[in-house]
C-alpha cells in the first residue's frame, strides 16, 4: 500500500468515526443535573469526585462538599478548594476501626447527612461531592430510601457525586453515569507509606 494510499484510507476511517460522534452529539439535547457515582475497590474514587468539583469551581458553578468517614487530618483538596470558596462539611470521626464507637459514628453521619439534605434542597448550590457517603449506607448509619428520595428530590439542574466503595445497587440504577474503579495494584500493597500530595 503506497503512502498516498494509507493516508486515504486513514482520512476515510475518521470522516466515519467524526460523523458517528456528531450524530451521538446532535441526539444528546437533554439538559438536567446529572447523579455521578464513583465506586468500586481501587484508589481515585475521591480524587476524581474532587477534580469534578474543581473543574464546576472553574466554570464559576456554586459547589459544595460533605466529606463523609474524614477525620480531622490534613486533605489537600480542602485546603485548596476552601481558597476558592467551596464549602466543605466535615464528619470528623475518621474510620469506624478508629472510633471504636458506634453511637458516636451514627450521630456524626447523621448530622452530615442533615446538612447534605439542606444542600440537596437548595437551588442555588450547582454541585454536592457526597464524599464516601456509600459507607455510611452500607453500615446503615443513614437510610438508603432516605438518600434516595433526596437524591430524586433536588433541584433538577443541579449535579451530585457520590464516591466510597460498594455502591448499593438502588443508588447506581437511579445514577446517570456511574465509573468503577478496580484496583490493578497499590503502593501501600509493598509496604510504601501514603505520599503527602498524592494519597492524602
Amino acid at each position: 500500500m503506497s503512502q498516498e494510499e494509507d493516508k486515504s484510507r486513514h482520512k476515510k476511517r475518521m470522516q466515519q468515526q467524526k460523523a458517528k460522534v456528531d450524530e451521538r452529539i446532535a441526539a444528546a439535547q437533554q439538559d438536567k443535573g446529572l447523579l455521578l457515582v464513583l465506586t468500586g475497590n481501587g484508589k481515585g474514587k475521591s480524587t476524581s469526585g474532587f477534580g469534578t468539583i474543581t473543574r464546576a469551581v472553574g466554570h464559576g458553578l456554586h459547589a459544595k462538599v460533605v466529606q463523609y468517614v474524614k477525620g480531622g487530618w490534613e486533605c489537600g483538596e480542602r485546603d485548596l478548594l476552601e481558597k476558592n470558596g467551596v464549602e466543605f462539611h466535615v464528619m470528623g470521626t475518621g474510620f469506624t476501626w478508629e472510633t471504636q464507637d458506634k453511637e458516636t459514628d451514627i450521630k456524626a453521619a447523621q448530622a452530615a447527612w442533615s446538612y447534605s439534605k439542606t444542600l440537596l434542597q437548595d437551588p442555588s448550590v450547582d454541585v454536592i461531592l457526597l464524599d464516601e457517603i456509600t459507607y455510611m449506607i452500607t453500615y446503615k448509619y443513614i437510610d438508603l430510601d432516605e438518600v434516595i428520595a433526596a437524591l430524586t428530590a433536588r433541584p433538577k439542574d443541579q449535579h451530585v457525586v457520590i464516591t466510597g466503595r460498594a455502591c448499593h445497587r438502588a443508588i447506581i440504577e437511579i445514577a446517570d453515569t456511574v465509573s468503577e474503579v478496580r484496583p490493578v495494584k497499590h503502593a501501600f500493597d509493598k509496604g510504601i507509606k501514603a505520599q503527602k500530595g498524592i494519597d492524602w
